[in-house]
Order: C-alpha cells, then structure tokens, then sequence
C-alpha cells in the first residue's frame, strides 16, 4: 500500500488510552510514504494519565513525523483557504470530538482542522473510539454516517458484556481506509468484530 506525497492532516484528540496505538499507526502511515502534519488537541498537552504525559505524546508525534505538532485554531485556520491537506485523519476521535464534529461545534485545532476540510469538499477519516457511540453520542454517529466527505475506519465493539455500548476503531486498517477515502470511497465493511483483522 501506498500514500506517497500524499499530505496528511493527523488530528488526535484525548482518548489517551488509545495514544500509545496511534502513534504505532502513525509510523505506519509514515511508512506508506505519507507526508503528516500533527495537530494535538487541548487536553492532550495539559492532562498527565497513567498512559502518559503531554510531554511523552509531544515528543512522540514529533520523533515520527519530524514537525512540531499544531496546537491552536489560529495555527490551523489557514489549512482550509491555502488548502494544505489531502486528507485529513482524526485519530483517535473521542466521543467528545465526534460529537462537536456533528454538530458544526468549531472550539478547538482539531474541529477547526476538519471545518476547513470540508469547507474545500476533502475527506475526513474519523477513527472513532469511545465508550458511548451506541449510547448518548448515537446519534451523532448516525448524523456523520450520513454525511458527506466524511470516512469511518472500520470499528465495532471492543467489549460488548462489560461495556456495551463502546465502540472502536480497528486501526490496522488506516492505511486502506485513507487510500480508499482519497478516491470518494468508503472502505467496506465498516462494522467489523474485534478480534478480525478483515483484509
């Protein structure tokens, strides 16, 4: 598989369980030939958790992709009129963070990263994972589904009995995911069980 020269938006957002799997992606990503720019939500850079510090995530995303990640709306503004990304990638997309997405909230680098995608007609990849997209937050899956311009990684339940209402992506197929989102596509299926890779 291969992005080479393409320009990708990487937006993480704070599921900072899943930051230690996104940069794994990452790489993979770089790998592909891609040519990443790293944007960083707000909490990702104040809250310390047991799966690491800001400091810890500033430096890894900066090691892989060799930039210092983008941090603040008025950074990434500019990515819309001067049209800076191929595709853009919200990985890992919260709850939080989809639910502003679908509802046209634009309060962070992130959701602005996407409003100024999409304001040029240009995938976004959301590789979702969060403990109520069967639950409250619903319904806002359902709004994005439905939307244009927007690809999901395919995700499915990631423990159903002792959280049944969670859902997440499989980010093993990223890299497919964004090839596919980058000629109008979206790759199939996109509910998939945990523990089937799917190829």
């Amino acid at each position: 598989m291969s992005l080479k020269g393409i320009r990708v938006g990487l937006a993480m957002s704070a599921s900072h369980c899943n930051m230690s799997r996104a940069v794994s992606t990452m790489k993979e990503i770089m790998a592909a030939g891609a040519d990443i720019t790293p944007i960083l939500s707000g909490a990702l850079l104040r809250d310390r958790t047991r799966f690491g510090t800001p400091d810890d995530w500033w430096g890894a995303v900066s090691d892989v992709t060799g930039k210092e990640p983008l941090t603040e709306i008025p950074d990434v503004e500019p990515s819309g009129p001067e049209h800076w990304f191929d595709v853009l990638l919200v990985m890992p997309c919260t709850g939080n963070t989809m639910a502003k997405i679908a509802n046209a909230i634009n309060d962070s680098a992130t959701t602005m990263a996407v409003k100024a995608q999409l304001r040029n007609g240009r995938p976004v990849v959301l590789a979702i994972t969060t403990n109520d997209a069967l639950g409250m937050n619903a319904m806002n899956l359902g709004r994005l589904l439905a939307c244009r311009n927007i690809y999901f990684v395919p995700f499915g339940q990631d423990n159903p009995t002792a959280k049944p209402r969670s859902v997440d992506a499989h980010l093993e197929l990223v890299v497919p995911t964004l090839e596919k989102a980058l000629v109008g596509e979206q790759i199939q299926p996109i509910l998939m069980e945990w523990g089937r890779s799917g190829s």
